[in-house]
């Protein structure tokens, strides 16, 4: 069984988290997405500063997706440089991770 990943993004439009967090469930790479916001990001890009709000994604996948998803956030996300920030979830109860194995495609 696959331990658990959970990797953040995030994108400047609620119908893009809507549009990403509905495209990697379709492709069981995670077995969940949660968005939230408008957050606030301040950030320098291009030699500029910026503070712009965006939405965060959450999304929990197995550790055999993690290469997959980041190909597929660096293929889908709108983003030229978009936030790929991964960790491994540290202890999961065994139901819930037992749930996202069943939910998602096998490495």
């Amino acid at each position: 069984m696959s331990e658990l990943i959970v990797g953040w993004t995030t994108v400047a439009q609620k119908k893009d988290a809507e549009k990403i967090a509905t495209e990697i469930i379709k492709s069981k790479l995670a077995a969940c997405v949660q968005f939230d916001g408008p957050i606030y990001s301040v950030y320098e890009w291009k030699g500029e500063i910026k503070n712009e709000s965006e939405y965060r994604l959450t999304i929990k996948f197995p550790s055999s997706n993690v290469y997959k998803m980041e190909n597929w956030i660096k293929k889908n996300h709108p983003y030229e440089t978009p936030q790929w920030v991964v960790v491994d979830a540290r202890s999961v109860s065994k139901d819930y991770l037992s749930w996202v194995n069943d939910v998602t495609c096998k490495s």
